[in-house]
């Protein structure tokens, strides 16, 4: 029997992405999100929500590109402490992070994603308490596995571990619960300092 709830997007899950825009001073900003997702508009585009005011959002309003990093398993606790930490700190970036630009949009990217889009943005709609950004997919830069179309889908997701957001949860692709939010990034911390 089914019964009516308050609106949740809780069985909805959704992989995280680590958004990587240039601050002002042309240093790299990352921020953690999970509202992405495919259009088509004569191509294949994404279009990314993102809630509140962020310094990310701030980048990409004033720049119009960014890019959008798959998160994996062993990314966990730094795309964690992105997401938790703001982005109006001066010290939010001031921690070990391996980043390189985009191919094709100046962008900065995380080495270790093994799937990155470089976004423009074509357009966006602005609604009450959040913005939708409907992006031109630029570039796309992938792990080699990720292209061996000799292995099936599921073999290739194993490969990346993708990490899933439901509620306040993340989890691995099979289901298994890898901790709230909040609670990955307390391992990065005690390992970085």
């Amino acid at each position: 029997m089914k019964k009516s709830i308050i609106p949740v997007n809780h069985f909805c899950p959704q992989p995280l992405f680590v958004y990587g825009t240039n601050k002002e001073d042309g240093s790299p900003n990352f921020g953690l999100f999970n509202w992405l997702s495919g259009y088509f508009d004569k191509e294949l585009g994404l279009m990314a929500c993102i809630a509140e005011e962020k310094l990310t959002k701030d980048r990409i309003r004033a720049t119009k590109i960014f890019s959008a990093n798959l998160v994996t398993e062993e990314m966990l606790p730094m795309a964690d402490y992105f997401g938790n930490t703001n982005g109006y700190t001066e010290s939010k970036m001031k921690i070990s992070v391996e980043t390189e630009k985009g191919r094709v949009l100046d962008v900065p990217t995380l080495v270790k994603s093994p799937w990155i889009y470089e976004l423009e943005v074509d357009r966006s709609i602005v609604l009450d308490g959040s913005e939708v950004f409907l992006c031109k997919i630029r570039n796309v830069l992938a792990n080699a596995p990720l292209c061996d179309e000799t292995l099936s889908v599921e073999q290739r997701m194993n490969t990346i571990t993708p990490v899933l957001s439901i509620g306040q949860t993340y989890f691995k692709w099979d289901g298994t619960s890898l901790g709230n939010w909040g609670e990955p990034m307390k391992n990065m911390q005690r390992n970085t300092n």
